[in-house]
């Protein structure tokens, strides 16, 4: 059969088979992650019925799925709000670092893999997944709520540290000099800086160029710049993720409004695809040999992140219920993570770290937005109560 038919065939059915699986969970009145992360269990390696022609494909569309997540994300907020909110939580950050990273390089060290395996693992358990949190907050219409914009500057920080973090990890992976990794650290940094600062200096400039009255070329701009940007960013050492949120960023007032509307469908359609192709990547054979170790560094990070978040709601005055909420959102581990157990593994970090670490981030980017969707009942009547 011809190759292009049958990645048709197969990336149709992996669609419809989503849409099924979205009308169970609505059904059910739970988040449709988990059930898409199975989904890509049983078309990957080792899976019930592995792709063949379509996983490649699938993984272009997993990465523009994350830039769509954090371009709507940062639609919600302008320059501005971003910088005094990460003035504001920089203490909350700090804690958030020494928390959730503690716990991965501890049991490196415990299990004797080595300070470089250490490293690794301390970004695995640190990093919230952006990609997930969105769409958490997005489903369970959590975007408006005061803890929001704490969540967010967590989420930003988190990127702006893996913006230093995976230069380091990198040259610490191929044995470079310190010059080198000195070198690749202010690459990264000075990207962010940049962006920054164009999108607090420049964003009217960018607004006036993105603005259109038409629907089809006002998408094809925003969607065209943050892809660009993206590309950028990743190019020189920093997250694409970042890159389409200070894009969202710099769009700020109707136009955002629109470009969100305009983006949403979009955004679902690839967020989807983002979620089976992280499940297309890990073996399920490999991972229930290290199912012990994972489950219970799970409910350690579980334990950490909870605390971090409400220790940084409660700073900014956020009610009990609020505080719960940002810690809970903060709970799913995804894309930044398996990123670095990847670069670890390629390198020979040690044979049992990726499948501990797709194990992991798998309990709790199923667990996550499970949670949250569970505990909603409990958030409401403590409101009520307050």
């Amino acid at each position: 059969m011809h190759h292009t038919a049958i990645l048709f065939l197969e990336f149709g059915a992996v669609l419809l088979g989503l849409g099924v699986l979205g009308a169970l969970a609505l059904r059910a009145g739970i988040s449709a992650i988990p059930l898409y992360l199975i989904a890509g269990l049983a078309f990957g390696t080792g899976g019930v019925l592995p792709l063949a022609t379509s996983e490649e494909f699938i993984s272009i569309g997993a990465e523009i799925g994350v830039v769509l997540l954090l371009l709507t994300l940062g639609l919600e907020y302008n320059a501005d709000e971003l910088v005094s909110s990460l003035k504001g939580n920089a203490r909350a950050g700090i804690v958030d670092l020494v928390l959730n990273a503690a716990p991965g390089a501890i049991l490196a060290l415990l299990l004797g893999w080595g300070p470089v395996a250490a490293l690794a693992m301390a970004g695995v358990t640190y990093a919230t997944s952006s990609g997930i949190t969105a769409k958490v907050l997005s489903d369970l219409g959590w975007i408006g709520n005061r803890e929001t914009p704490t969540v967010l500057s967590l989420l930003v920080f988190e990127d702006l540290t893996m913006a230093v973090y995976l230069p380091i990890l990198t040259a610490t992976l191929a044995g470079l000099s310190l010059l080198s990794g000195a070198i690749a650290v202010g690459i990264a940094l000075a990207t962010v800086t940049v962006v920054l600062l164009i999108a607090l200096r420049f964003g009217k400039w960018i607004e006036a160029f993105v603005s259109s009255p038409n629907n089809e070329v006002l998408l094809l701009k925003v969607v065209g710049l943050a892809l660009l940007v993206a590309g950028i960013a990743q190019q020189l050492q920093v997250s694409a993720a970042v890159g389409a949120f200070l894009v969202g960023i710099a769009l700020s007032g109707q136009l955002a409004h629109d470009a969100q509307a305009l983006l949403a469908p979009l955004r679902d359609l690839f967020a989807a695809v983002f979620f089976v192709f992280f499940g297309l990547q890990t073996d399920p054979t490999k991972i229930l040999p290290v199912a012990a170790i994972a489950a219970a560094l799970a409910l350690v990070s579980m334990l950490t992140k909870l605390a971090t978040g409400m220790y940084a709601a409660r700073r900014a005055g956020i009610s009990k219920a609020g505080q719960a909420r940002a810690g809970i959102a903060l709970v799913p581990r995804g894309e930044f993570n398996i990123v670095i157990a990847g670069l670890a593994v390629a390198a020979g970090a040690h044979p049992d770290l990726g499948p501990l670490a797709a194990a992991y981030v798998l309990i709790l980017a199923a667990f996550g937005p499970l949670a949250a969707k569970l505990v909603q009942p409990l958030f409401e009547a403590i409101a009520k109560r307050a």
